[in-house]
Formats: C-alpha cells, sequence, structure tokens
C-alpha cells in the first residue's frame, strides 16, 4: 500500500515543530487529507471569515451537499450580521449581493427578511435575533453548529483525526537511515560529517592503523544546537542528543573541538538545527556496553490508576507490596500493588480545629485546597506521617497485622508549606522532623505531639531533611531551596557543618541501604541538575555523576538500591547509575508515558521501582524477584478478612466480591484484569455515622465547561432556569452570569453537555451586576431567586436588593436597603409579586415587589436566615439560620406554627460562611436539611427527622447540596473540592467524583467547586459552581447514562 499518506502526515507535523503553521494548513487545504477542526475554530473565533471560506473550500465547495451549504451560508450570515453591528451598510449590502446571493433561490423569504435588516437601526430589534449578544458569544455558537455540520458532512469522513506520532519522527526516520548509511561505511569515521541531505552518507578516507569491521565502529553523535558533541557507545549509531547514554569511549568536548580547529565544521553537521529529545530503544538497548544487570527491575508488572495526580510515594518497610501515596488534592492512600487494590484512603480534613492556629483556619476557610507535600512511614512501618502544603503534618498508626490505619497525631507544625518530614529513634524514642517554608526545621514526639527541638539558620525555605545516626550519634542533615546544606546535632541547637550544595541546586539526600555512603540529587533555578556522591565527614564531593538533562523542567529526584544503583527521573526516563561508576549504566523507559521528572522509588529490597506516570498513573517495575512477591501476595491478598479493621468487622462488613469503583481502564490490560475487589479499610475512629455503605470512585463523566467572556471569581449561588434551557450563577463580586441552550436540529432548548450554551451578556456589556457590601465580600451571604417564568431575577449581595429583567438584563428596583443586609430570598408561589427575604438580623420580610413595601416582618431566629423554601400543598413556609433552628409558618396567616433544632455535635461553632439550607421533595411534604456538618430529611408537619448524614471525622465540611430532580439523589459539594452522590432514600454516600474527574489537570489541583445545582428534568445531570468563576455541567457517561449504574 501506499505511504504517501503517511508521509504527509510527517511533513505536517515537522512543519508545526518548525513554527511553520502556515505552511502545514496550506499542505492540509491543497492536499485535503487532514481537516484541522481546531484551526477553523481558530479562525472563526477571529472573524477571519475569508481565511476560514479558503481553507473549507480545499475539502467542499458550497453546492456539494446540505451540509456543505449550511456550512457557508452560517459563517456569511455572521460575516453580514458583523458588518451591520459596526453600522457598515456598504459592506453588509457586499456581503448580501456577492456572499448571500447564491442562497437565495433556495430560500427566498429568509433573503427578503436579511435584505429588511438593512433598513433598522439595530438588527436585534427583529423578533428572531433579540437574543444576539456580542460578536465573540455568536461566533462561538456559529463554531459549534459548524462543528457539527463537519462531522457529518461525508466529505471530511475520515480526515478528522490525526494518527498518535512520537514527537520528532521525521528526524528520527532521518537519523536512523544516516546511521545504517553510516554502518555501511568501508572506513567509518568517529566524528562523521554530515553536509547534507541531498546524497547518501559516505565516509571518505582511510584511517590510521587497523581498520575496524563496520558493526565494530565507533561512531559519534551529532551536534546539538548547544554545540556539545558526545561520543556514542561502541556499537554504532548516530544520535542527536544532548548526553549519550552509553559509555563514554574518547569523549569530545567543545573545548577540545575549538583547539583543534573543527568546531565550524562540526556545528555545520547539526541535523536539521534541533535536538531530538533522548529515549532508550529497545532494539538497540541490547547492543549497549553496559547492559542492565538481571537484577534490577525493569519489567513494567502494573500500570494503576490513581484518580488523581499523585505527589510522594514511599515502600512499606517490612512489606515490600505495599505503598503509600500522596496527591496533590490532599488524599493520602495506601496500596497493595500486587492486586492493584487500595486498602486505605483519606482526604484531607482538621481533625482537631481547637488545636489549630486562627490564621490557618481562615485561610482554609477561604482556599480549602491541600495537597501532599511528602508521605512517609516509619522506620518499622508502625506509624506514616503526611506533610500538607499548608502548616499541617499528620500521623496515623498502621496495624500491620491487621492492615489498618488510624489517626495518631495532628501537628500545626509550620508557618507556610511543610516541605518534607522524617522519623528518628534517638533513646529509642520515635520522633517525626519536619521542615518548612518558614525557614524553620523543628522534632516532635509523635506520641505527645510536643516538640523537642527548634533548629534555625536556614537563610531560604528548608526543602528536605536526611536524619542519620553515625557511631551512636543521631544527626540530621538539612538542605534549602537556596542550596544551603546544615548538619545538626539533636542535643546541640547550632549548625555542626554548613556549605553549599553543587550548583547552589535544590536537592534531596539519602543514604546508601548500608548507612555508609551519602548521596545527593537537585536541580537549581537555572535547569541544571546535579547528582553527586558526598564525604560526609569533610564536607566535600568525592564523585559528579554524568548525564542528567539541562535544563530541566523541575526538580530531578533519584533513589538508591542495595548499595549498587541510583536510578533518577528525568527527560521522561528512569536513568541508573552504578554507585561505583559516574557514567549513565542505561536508561528504562517504562514502555513510555513517564512525565518530565518522574519521581521514582524503590522498595527496601530493591526488587520493585514505583514510578509516576502520566495521566495519574503508577508504574511499577520488577525483576524476577519482585515478580515473584507480586504473584504470592496476590493469591494471599483476600484469603481472609484480616484487611478489615476491628471496627468494620464488628460492624459485619465484609470483603465486596464485586468492583467498588469505576476506572478508566488501560487499553493494553483486559478490562476484567483491571476488575479488582476493593477492600476500602476506613478509620476506626472515624465511623460516627450510623450507615457504612461502599463509596464508589468514579473516575470519568461526561463534563462541559460554560464558556464566559467575563472574568469574575468564586460562583456563590447556581441554579438551573425553570424552563430547563438555562443557567444562571451569581460570583462573589455580584455579577451574573446567564447562558441558554437554544434550539437547533441538534438540541430542542435543554441543558446539556453535548454542545456549549450561549452566554448570554448584552450588548456594550451591560452586566446584571448587585451593589456591593462596603465591607469584605468574603463575610456576605450572596443569594438570588429567579420567578417560575424566568423572567425576573432577585438578587442581593449583602446591599441593598436588586430585581432585574433577565430578557433585558435592566435592574427594575431596589430596595431593603442595608444593614441589615438579605441573606436568602424566595418568591411567593401563589403571587410572584411577593417574595420571602431572609435578612441577616435573624428577620424574614415579606416584600411586595409590584407596591414596594414590606406587608410583613417574621421574627423566631435568633441569627442569620440562610435559608427559605415554600410548599404549596401544606400551605407553609420553611425556614433556616445559622442558629440552627427549623421554622415552619402557616404562608397565609404567617404565624409561626412550630420549630426544631438541628442536632448538631459538641464543639462545633458557626463561622462567617456557616449556612442551613432547606429544599423541599416533589411530595411537598418533606424537605432536606443541609448544614456543614450533615443532611438530614423532615417530615414538615411533625417535624420528625426521617433520616440524617452525619460526616463525622472522615471528611471535609459539606459546601453546598441539593437534592435531584426526582429525589432519588442528592448531590453534595464537600469544601475539600470532592463531590459525593448520596442516595436520598436513606442518606447513605454511594458515588465520590474528584474535581480531577471533571476538570483538567492545569486547573483540578488549584480549583474546585463550591455550590451545586440540579437539572429540573434531568436526574443524573448536574451543574458545579467553581472559584475561579467557572461553571461545569457534569453527566454520567453516555453508554452509563444514569450515575446507579455504576453500581
Amino acid at each position: 500500500m501506499s505511504l504517501s499518506k503517511d508521509l504527509l502526515f510527517l511533513i505536517r507535523q515537522f512543519c508545526h515543530e518548525e513554527k511553520l503553521q502556515k505552511t502545514a494548513h496550506m499542505l492540509e487545504q491543497e492536499t485535503g487529507f487532514f481537516f484541522d477542526m481546531n484551526y477553523l475554530e481558530e479562525l472563526v473565533i477571529n472573524g477571519k471569515w475569508d481565511e476560514a471560506e479558503t481553507y473549507i473550500s480545499g475539502f467542499t465547495a458550497v453546492e456539494d451537499n446540505q451540509y456543505s451549504v449550511k456550512m457557508y451560508f452560517e459563517i456569511r450570515k455572521q460575516k453580514f450580521f458583523e458588518a451591520l453591528d459596526k453600522d457598515d451598510v456598504a459592506l453588509a449590502v457586499d456581503i448580501l449581493l456577492k456572499d448571500l446571493k447564491i442562497f437565495a433561490p433556495s430560500n427566498a423569504e429568509l433573503y427578503k427578511e436579511m435584505t429588511l435588516l438593512l433598513t433598522m437601526d439595530d438588527f436585534r430589534n427583529h423578533h428572531s435575533l433579540s437574543s444576539y449578544g456580542d460578536a465573540i458569544s455568536a461566533r462561538r455558537q456559529i463554531m459549534d453548529e459548524i462543528r457539527l455540520l463537519v462531522e457529518a458532512n461525508p466529505h471530511f469522513h475520515r480526515k478528522l483525526e490525526s494518527p498518535q506520532i512520537e514527537n520528532s519522527r521525521l528526524r528520527r526516520l532521518i537519523n536512523q537511515s544516516l546511521n545504517w548509511q553510516h554502518i555501511q561505511c568501508t572506513y567509518p569515521q568517529s566524528e562523521p560529517q554530515i553536509q547534507t541531505l541531498f546524497f547518501d552518507h559516505k565516509c571518505s578516507g582511510e584511517p590510521k592503523g587497523q581498520n575496524p569491521l563496520p558493526s565494530q565502529a565507533l561512531s559519534a553523535s551529532l551536534t546539538t544546537l548547544s554545540g556539545k558533541s558526545i561520543v556514542c557507545p561502541s556499537e554504532s549509531r548516530i544520535y542527536v542528543g544532548t548526553h549519550s547514554l552509553g559509555h563514554h569511549t574518547n569523549p569530545v568536548t567543545m573545548e577540545g573541538v575549538k583547539g583543534s580547529g573543527n568546531a565550524s565544521q562540526i556545528s555545520r553537521s547539526t541535523l536539521l538545527h534541533k535536538m531530538v529529545p533522548q529515549r532508550s530503544i529497545p532494539m538497540q538497548r541490547q547492543h549497549l556496553k553496559f547492559r542492565l544487570p538481571a537484577d534490577f527491575p525493569n519489567t513494567v508488572e502494573r500500570c494503576m490508576d490513581m484518580n488523581s495526580s499523585p505527589s510522594s510515594m514511599d515502600f512499606h518497610p517490612a512489606k515490600d507490596s505495599t505503598l503509600l501515596v500522596g496527591n496533590c488534592i490532599g488524599d493520602v492512600e495506601v496500596w497493595d500493588i500486587s492486586s492493584e487494590v487500595k486498602l486505605f484512603g483519606n482526604a484531607f480534613m482538621i481533625w482537631n480545629r481547637e488545636a489549630i492556629s486562627m490564621l490557618l483556619l481562615n485561610d482554609l476557610d477561604k482556599d480549602p485546597h491541600m495537597s501532599v507535600n511528602r508521605v512517609l512511614w516509619s522506620p518499622d512501618g508502625s506509624v506514616f506521617g503526611v506533610a500538607y502544603s499548608k502548616n499541617i503534618v499528620q500521623l496515623y498508626s498502621y496495624h500491620v497485622n491487621a492492615n489498618y490505619a488510624e489517626k495518631q497525631l495532628e501537628i500545626d507544625a509550620h508557618v507556610g508549606a511543610v516541605n518534607d518530614l522524617a522519623f528518628s529513634l534517638p533513646h529509642h524514642q520515635l520522633l517525626v522532623i519536619t521542615c518548612g517554608d518558614d525557614m524553620s526545621i523543628r522534632v516532635w514526639d509523635t506520641k505527645s505531639g510536643s516538640k523537642h527541638y527548634t533548629f534555625e539558620g536556614h537563610s531560604a525555605p528548608v526543602y528536605s531533611i536526611c536524619p542519620h545516626v553515625k557511631e551512636d550519634i543521631h544527626l540530621l542533615l538539612s538542605t534549602s531551596t537556596n542550596g544551603e546544606i546544615k548538619a545538626w546535632l539533636f542535643e546541640n541547637m547550632g549548625a555542626r557543618v554548613a556549605y553549599d550544595a553543587p550548583g547552589n541546586s535544590c536537592m534531596r539526600m539519602a543514604y546508601g541501604a548500608d548507612g555508609k555512603r551519602l548521596f545527593s540529587c537537585g536541580t537549581n533555578k537555572d535547569g541544571e541538575s546535579f547528582m553527586v556522591e558526598w564525604n560526609e565527614t569533610e564536607g566535600y564531593i568525592t564523585r559528579f555523576y554524568h548525564g542528567l538533562s539541562k535544563p530541566s523542567a523541575g526538580v530531578v529526584q533519584f533513589s538508591t538500591s542495595r548499595n549498587q544503583f541510583l536510578v533518577a527521573g528525568d527527560e521522561h526516563l528512569i536513568k541508573v547509575w552504578d554507585m561505583d561508576n559516574a557514567q549513565v549504566l542505561n536508561v528504562v523507559d517504562a514502555d513510555g508515558g513517564l512525565p518530565e521528572t518522574p519521581y521514582v522509588c524503590f522498595n527496601k529490597q530493591g526488587s520493585l521501582l514505583a514510578t509516576f506516570a502520566d495521566e495519574n498513573k503508577i508504574k511499577i517495575l520488577a525483576n524476577d524477584v519482585g515478580c515473584q512477591l507480586l504473584q504470592k501476595s496476590k493469591f494471599k491478598s483476600f484469603d481472609s478478612t484480616g484487611y478489615l479493621s476491628e471496627s468494620l468487622q464488628k460492624l459485619g462488613i465484609g470483603p465486596s466480591p464485586t468492583s467498588p469503583g469505576v476506572t478508566v481502564q488501560d487499553k493494553s490490560v483486559p478490562m476484567e484484569a483491571k476488575m479488582k475487589p476493593q477492600v476500602p479499610l476506613e478509620l476506626s475512629k472515624a465511623l460516627n455515622s450510623q450507615k457504612c455503605s461502599k463509596i464508589l470512585q468514579v473516575s470519568f463523566c461526561k463534563s462541559l465547561r460554560l464558556p464566559s467572556e467575563v472574568k469574575t471569581n468564586k460562583i456563590c449561588r447556581l441554579a438551573y432556569t425553570n424552563a430547563c434551557n438555562g443557567i444562571l450563577a451569581l460570583a462573589a463580586d455580584g455579577i451574573h452570569l446567564l447562558w441558554r441552550w437554544l434550539e437547533n436540529e441538534f438540541n430542542f432548548f435543554q441543558a446539556t453537555t453535548n454542545h456549549a450554551p450561549q452566554s448570554l451578556q448584552p450588548r456594550k456589556a451591560f452586566l446584571m451586576i448587585n451593589d456591593l457590601a462596603d465591607n469584605n465580600f468574603e463575610s456576605i451571604s450572596p443569594c438570588f431567586a429567579l420567578s417560575k417564568n424566568d423572567s425576573y431575577l432577585l438578587s442581593a449581595s449583602g446591599k441593598m436588593v436588586s430585581l432585574f429583567n433577565t430578557m433585558t438584563f435592566k435592574r427594575m428596583r431596589s430596595c431593603l436597603r442595608s444593614p441589615p443586609a438579605a441573606s436568602c430570598m424566595a418568591f411567593y408561589p401563589p403571587d410572584n409579586n411577593i417574595a420571602a427575604i431572609g435578612m441577616d438580623d435573624s428577620t424574614i420580610v415579606i416584600y411586595n415587589l409590584r407596591r414596594n413595601e414590606a406587608i410583613n416582618k417574621l421574627n423566631g431566629h435568633s441569627k442569620r436566615i440562610t435559608g427559605l423554601a415554600f410548599s404549596t400543598t401544606l400551605k407553609v413556609l420553611v425556614s433556616s439560620g445559622v442558629d440552627t433552628q427549623i421554622i415552619v409558618w402557616d404562608f397565609n396567616t404567617w404565624e409561626k406554627k412550630q420549630s426544631t433544632s438541628l442536632q448538631i455535635s459538641n464543639g462545633w461553632s458557626p463561622s462567617k460562611t456557616s449556612e442551613t439550607a432547606v429544599q423541599f421533595h416533589q411530595d411537598q411534604k418533606h424537605f432536606l436539611a443541609v448544614h456543614e456538618t450533615q443532611l438530614a430529611i423532615y417530615e414538615t408537619t411533625s417535624l420528625r427527622r426521617v433520616n440524617q448524614w452525619m460526616i463525622g471525622d472522615f471528611c471535609a465540611r459539606i459546601s453546598y447540596a441539593t437534592l435531584s430532580c426526582d429525589d432519588q439523589l442528592v448531590y453534595v459539594v464537600m469544601r475539600d473540592g470532592i463531590v459525593m452522590i448520596l442516595a436520598a432514600s436513606d442518606l447513605s454516600p454511594r458515588f465520590e467524583l474528584d474535581p480531577s474527574v471533571y476538570l483538567p489537570p492545569t486547573l483540578s489541583c488549584c480549583v474546585h467547586p463550591t455550590v451545586v445545582a440540579a437539572h429540573p428534568q434531568k436526574p443524573n445531570q448536574f451543574a458545579l459552581g467553581l472559584t475561579d468563576g467557572g461553571v461545569v455541567v457534569i453527566d454520567p457517561p453516555e453508554p452509563k447514562r444514569t450515575w446507579t449504574s455504576f453500581s
């Protein structure tokens, strides 16, 4: 078969890599082999209509089929509208006569309507164009339609997907060809001069001395853009890169080249003037002079999905197949890697708020995001520690035989991030050592939490610590981000030794297994990495290890094994050194898919090597001993209930025979191999809930982030329109955002994740904005209510209450000047001219909006009103407040009927953001009460509590919750960003969604949801308001259709 199409794709890739984008798109257009939808979108969004038509014309003509006609018409129609919007009548007439005339015969009436638009002052006055917003929003809408038309058009079939091609594939093929040509040379030179690609390469002249065979010739790597020339392994190959990964025989340096006068010649031989990234080539690895020993773990045996991006890991010192993992959203997990089962998992939360500084509590209330900086086992594996990105260190006791964990100690250790932790055993007393951004090192008792020592002296944040015992003397090495290294004695508060890291690099230090040799590895601010061996006594470097790249994207991490190997994650590879040899021994690519500087970690025996991989994965590499260990452990993993904590056994919870989680499967692994039984190990001290249900971690869903040109901050309130075709959001800065899905051939006025809605922002950016309170808006309670016909919006953000027309975005009226400020509101069902407005002075005002007057004031609460809900069946209003009271009012007489209080755990005290919300079931006889510590369902007439779910201590507090439209599910947003889905019948947690499931990696670590809204007609769809001002709509994956199908 012809490979011409493959060659076109390679040429296209080369053009993009050389920043020749215009050339690449001309190639696409002229050959028609690939249609770049992203390029078309860029042209449409930027209003480059002629270029967009020219590009499309390479694939289809306007008269080819109905899809092509519609596509060209939409582009030219938008071009016409924008000319009218700019009041450029001459251009609009020209477009009408030249571009749109071709469509007149098939739709004469439409052409006449467009002609009439020329006579209007504003074409938006036409009834069909009243919702037309600004040009950018319209272009996005047009692009959504064009995308669907392109996908349906047969002229574009098999032209929309580009094959997966490794980077610089064309260069690599050329290099392989040159390498083959060089091997065929009769007299291969050690420094081949590649002057051109127009002719085959051939070394000329005879070498001095004996002629080697071509297969034994030593060939030099081609000089890279940096000017470095490195000699490759003795097996002949030409390789473009900054370093050779084999044995360096007679290395050639730039200094030597300059001295010989050959620098200019070698620089001209740079192939294609661009470096090709290094990678290990399996077919050539067997010919490297230094082969990996058979006992080095280099075979990928496991690839585990972590759901969230891992940030630190550590193998158990005694149980070689047990791996401790921390991630970027604050979760800590213990995994049995043989069976790929998560034995224990816990999201971050404060265990004892009274022992935590108010500064940290206030910070967490504003931004609860927390990531794990370091996890580590104690020397005997009975305790593990977790260092977080804000102040906190938490210790868990781990019962090895019973295989469960429980909370042991929480320490408010530092001001700012805790960058590292370590354990030490002076005088047979287990201590935990921490270091942080406050430039200090502190030593704590792991039982009582008392502080034993504080070491100060670094002039920058302390990055890592390394305890050591020498001749029964316990000492501590520490490094800071500016490259300072200090040594401390526990009995001496001052630094005993101080010296600088190579290149002032930010690095970690580690001893070999016998504790006699000290190594370090790190990277400085210029991206230059160093791995060295130290003479710890004298403080000088005894060996530099070569082969790390420059520059590096992050701090290079390393690990040691059995007094023999050093490994470092660099250039998407695992590089391996023998401790006694400065040159790279070999490289391992772990079947590809590694990040640029992957985290690496050996188990104690050195039989397993764990490394971070792309897409939130951890790969486990093993040698023969490790493979046997994994198989042996796999068969023993679930032959008893030993993996269950004692408290779970008492409750009768046993191992589940089915999969409790849904994960995105690795294509290379059969699905049944991934569906392992998972036994969750909850904290035995944290099972305060009366229900122990199996919580399934959902790892895939359909999501759509709604487009918006308006920059706002945190979304505080969110609601679907009653017509189900729109979403309304209120941000903390008082700005309202409104989206509507328009009717077309692909959608029928329904909110959907299949395509984006139109962001309704009126012309000249007349936004609906509330008046803000003079004080900090962080302390106010923004609120709104939408009328039944979606035409009117009542809203407040700490100052006056505003009534907006959602069709025109105009403010119709303002009322109820603060103080007191409105804190919640609801329209009165029998008459939308009346609203109940809860105030922050604990009163409820019944207000007639038409007459602009208060008709009643209800008193009964003692603190801010935060929830209001009407029942038309029972003719009552239910109110709730920060005082945790729930009151039922007769909405005909406005008299108080009865009241109750939520059952709150001892020690709870309200914060500025504390709320209690209420929402009626469809039966209008039961309602859901939402408090930051619990959910509860009440029967309205008797205020009898039917069901309750207390969060206890095992998860973060509740931020917001709402019922699904069929009352079968409760969608709950936790303050740590987790979304939980509960069964409404018994309020049992059923499903859990991490932000990484519905947000891209760049956002999931720093953005989390604050509020949730349920679709009025689709019980499985909900929307989330985010801390960055965004809104995302979420559906179950298409094959599933419902959340309950996951179970």
